[in-house]
């Protein structure tokens, strides 16, 4: 679940409609009666969908599809006719967008006239960033555009430790970004958006969990979240796996191999309340089918409401609650491994 500040939590609330309401009542409802029946039931529209601007990234981050080039899949662009299509259609029941999924959004020329687009029709949009691209002009698009939420990865408080992960990245550009941001929303008298801070927590960086939370309020940052890292090889152990628990989503088992924390039970709430988009028009159950294995529909050859409810979406609902843990995306799931500051 995503971390709020009083202001952000308060701005989200005032995009709720009564018609948005009684979707997500909908939503909620079916995805409990999926859960308590074990057959997947669909009532309304998604409360929160994400979109991906593109594949494409400047960083090499380790852990990362994007970083590392490691899709199967095409990289490219998110253009405006998949996207305004499928805006028009669902933003009326719709609350929350998120602009990423891989790659880095900054990258799509038209990433904020989309951002606009979605804002003027009163959404409540967000997005991650490794800020290398926020120059006084993008920060200033950025807060003209709407946006309501910007999350800022760094993953470190000197270069030397920023770029053990973020292989490629400049740490002061990035703190530089964030000071663009700030300062162009005090010049054009805008709260938004809320920005926030994301530090993913590895073994070599644990060690500047409170020189973080220092620079954030040093810039004038809303909060920083704290994110457990991912990571592909975990059972025998893993250099980036930290030696604080708390930040952890691994632990060792009694034959000493690492595992994953987090229990899959036969549910997900993603799958009734937040697909992901590819930026070439592609449907996926969530953010964790980052090399779209597991296509449920192309929006380039239907609609969004057709896909939602066809044959494909429902048979994959019902494997989750038939049998998670044999789903592949899913055995090295991170829900609810967030934490704030």
């Amino acid at each position: 679940m995503a971390s709020f500040s009083r202001p952000d939590t308060l701005n989200l609330i005032s995009k709720i409609t009564p018609r948005r309401f009684w979707n997500a009542a909908r939503v909620l409802s079916s995805y409990y009666v999926s859960k308590w029946s074990k057959k997947a039931v669909q009532w309304g529209y998604p409360v929160s969908v994400g979109f991906e601007p593109t594949t494409s990234c400047n960083l090499r981050c380790p852990e990362c599809p994007s970083g590392l080039r490691s899709f199967t899949r095409p990289t490219g662009m998110l253009g405006d006719n998949i996207f305004k299509k499928t805006i028009d259609e669902i933003s009326k029941q719709l609350l929350y967008l998120i602009f990423y999924f891989q790659g880095e959004p900054y990258l799509n020329p038209n990433f904020l006239d989309m951002v606009k687009y979605a804002s003027d029709k009163g959404l409540y949009t967000a997005t991650s960033t490794n800020a290398h691209y926020l120059t006084e002009a993008n920060a200033r698009k950025t807060v003209e555009s709407g946006l309501d939420r910007l999350i800022i990865s760094i993953d470190g408080t000197t270069q030397e430790t920023y770029e053990q992960y973020r292989v490629g990245g400049d740490l002061e550009k990035v703190i530089q970004g964030a000071r663009n941001i700030i300062r162009m929303k005090k010049e054009l008298k805008s709260n938004k958006p809320a920005v926030y801070f994301q530090f993913l927590v590895v073994k070599h960086n644990e060690h500047q969990i409170e020189d973080i939370k220092k620079l954030a309020k040093e810039i004038g940052v809303d909060q920083v979240l704290f994110k457990t890292a991912q990571v592909y090889d975990y059972e025998n152990g893993n250099p980036l796996i930290p030696t604080i628990d708390r930040y952890s989503r691994y632990r060792k088992n009694k034959e000493g191999q690492f595992e994953i924390k987090s229990s899959l039970s036969n549910h997900c709430w993603r799958l009734w309340n937040n697909p992901v988009i590819t930026w070439d028009g592609l449907i996926v159950p969530c953010c964790f089918d980052k090399d779209a294995q597991h296509q449920l529909g192309d929006l380039k050859t239907a609609t969004f409401q057709e896909i939602w409810n066809n044959k494909t979406y429902k048979d994959f609902r019902s494997s989750v609650l038939d049998s998670r843990e044999n789903i592949d995306i899913c055995t090295n799931c991170s829900e609810g491994t967030k934490v704030w500051a």
